[in-house]
């Protein structure tokens, strides 16, 4: 298929399909199994308590449901782009900019958040609690990933394989070393209580709580989209991006249930999973799965979990800037962003311009230094951007559609809804900066027309 192009987009803008089923499936299990299961269990328990398994669940749903249309969207139109380039060919130039706009922002911040999570545990992991060594190591984290990224797809994937099978059996060292003590500590009637930081009861039911932890987690599913994001370097999109969507999502819906119950009920009392979460928060609670393993009686087990969180972080700042970079080509090569965006290395077959300017927003973002902040807007914008995945789907024929119609009406709706359960100054400021964009394209496109 075609990729498209301006009068003035660069000519050698065509990327290399070199990505098979098993090496989509690990793009997507490394945007996912990194800040999602290291970082924003923790933080959807210190919202919802023990109703972040709940929160987990029902995230795990709409996740699915805007999977499917991820699916079939990809597989009909697999270019780089993503919902970018589906909203340009199923809704409209401005719908499809919108999508553009809003992934560049929200998984520029979920990079951030991935970044500052590896500075996180890197400290843990070196017992320095000094919080001003958490944003220059996130810049290094930043740099040295834009680099190993800018060498090549096949390589970058290989790269990514790995990460994902060390992060992978950490992850199944924490649930077995953690399940004896959860299993034994679920059921009583007090489990839980006063656990929080804060004081408050997270046995006590809270729906605006409920609704805002399926938000921050429904953030943690989305890294399957990387997948549809590299459509364009996918070989046999069409058999192999569905099924490695369905995989990606089956083994982390399983994985986040497991890690969930574990944080919440592994420690031996109440107060121990506040200690836990407290204690992360002498570096900006970068580092809560290396201090809830601290409490499983086993010397080495916080060390294990750092060394996985390590690995788990690279691998989704790896993804994230790859699927940033693919979105900004996209957006070059239609002129709505500099049109130098879509460059492409000739021997490295990389959109380098893209890639570089991907890590320098990341880098600005870093500079917030909150990890619950930069989760929370990347909720919000992110949720924005898959209501346009599911309106495109609703847009499909009955040819181009590979699944039924109603996953996609869930998916809109509720994403939508669930948007605007995060703090009001998160969504406040996500709905100033769409109005920023559209300002940006509407100048973008004056600029085009007197060219």
């Amino acid at each position: 298929m075609s990729v498209p192009k301006t009068a003035n987009s660069p000519q050698n803008a065509e990327l290399k399909r070199s990505v098979g089923l098993f090496g989509a499936a690990m793009m997507g299990l490394g945007s996912i199994v990194g800040t999602g299961v290291f970082v924003s269990i923790a933080i959807g328990v210190s919202v919802a308590g023990v109703w972040a398994l709940l929160a987990i669940a029902l995230a795990s749903i709409v996740a699915i449901c805007n999977g499917l249309s991820s699916a079939q969207l990809a597989a009909n139109h697999p270019v780089s782009g993503g919902t970018y380039e589906y909203g340009h060919r199923w809704c409209s130039p401005r719908i499809g900019f919108v999508a553009g706009w809003m992934f560049l922002f929200a998984k520029s911040a979920s990079a951030a958040a991935a970044a500052l999570g590896f500075s996180g545990y890197v400290l843990q992991l070196a017992g320095v609690s000094d919080r001003s060594w958490l944003i220059p190591l996130a810049l290094l984290g930043v740099a040295l990933v834009t680099v190993i990224t800018l060498i090549g797809i096949r390589r970058t994937s290989l790269a990514n394989s790995l990460i994902v099978a060390i992060t992978l059996t950490t992850l199944a060292f924490f649930v077995i070393a953690g399940l004896p003590n959860a299993w034994g500590n679920a059921w009583p009637s007090d489990a839980l209580a006063d656990a929080m930081p804060s004081g408050t009861n997270p046995n006590e039911f809270s729906i605006k709580n409920l609704f805002y932890a399926t938000a921050l987690m429904f953030v943690a599913y989305t890294g399957y989209g990387r997948i549809a994001t590299l459509g364009e370097e996918i070989d046999n999109p069409r058999r192999n991006i569905p099924r490695a969507i369905i995989v990606t999502l089956l083994v982390s819906m399983a994985l986040y249930v497991s890690v969930g119950f574990v944080v919440v009920f592994a420690n031996q009392t109440n107060s121990d999973l506040a200690t836990a979460l407290s204690k992360s928060a002498t570096i900006g609670k970068a580092a809560p799965l290396h201090a809830i393993a601290a409490g499983f009686g086993i010397p080495w087990a916080g060390n294990v979990l750092a060394v996985g969180a390590i690995t788990a972080m690279l691998g989704v700042l790896l993804n994230l800037i790859l699927g940033l970079s693919r979105v900004l080509l996209a957006m070059g090569r239609r002129a709505e962003m500099p049109t130098q965006a879509a460059l492409v290395g000739d021997r490295t077959g990389v959109p380098w311009v893209a890639t570089l300017v991907v890590a320098a927003i990341i880098g600005l973002i870093v500079l917030v230094g909150d990890i619950k902040i930069a989760w929370s807007f990347s909720a919000f914008a992110v949720l924005i951007y898959y209501s346009i995945t599911n309106l495109c789907a609703l847009r499909m024929t009955s040819d181009e559609r590979i699944f039924p119609i109603w996953p996609a009406w869930i998916g809109l709706s509720s994403c939508l809804f669930l948007a605007f359960w995060v703090q009001p100054i998160i969504w406040a400021n996500g709905l100033a900066l769409l109005a920023l964009g559209l300002l940006w394209q509407r100048a973008a496109l004056r600029l085009q027309q007197q060219s």
